[in-house]
């Protein structure tokens, strides 16, 4: 079972930078806790992940366990990516930065802190 320390204790969110980790940290909430987050919020969440390759997409949605899925572990995603759990990592984490830099993702956290 996928461990809900390890998307805090991830080397990788060590070196993400700010912008990363804001959304990195947003995910990690919305996944352990999803009513923490209005409807139209998570329509919104919905609409980001769309920007990513729907392959993509559902590994991010795995890895934090978004929108009542099943949350997977690291070794799971990468035998359904077909590669190595590092590599796997490394796609999920530049997922999150394509993300973390678009404009969808700067007005949620606009919205965010009202």
């Amino acid at each position: 079972m996928f461990s809900l320390l390890s998307c805090h204790d991830n080397p990788s969110t060590l070196s993400m930078d700010n912008i990363t980790r804001s959304l990195h940290t947003f995910l990690v909430r919305v996944g352990l806790n999803p009513t923490t987050i209005s409807p139209q919020m998570e329509h919104y969440l919905e609409h980001l992940l769309y920007l990513l390759p729907p392959e993509e997409e559902e590994a991010v949605t795995h890895y934090y366990g978004l929108f009542g899925s099943q949350r997977l572990s690291l070794q799971e995603i990468a035998a359904e990516l077909a590669l190595s759990q590092e590599d796997a990592m490394v796609r999920i984490d530049q997922c999150v930065r394509k993300l973390a830099v678009t404009p969808e993702w700067q007005m949620m956290k606009q919205t965010l802190k009202k």
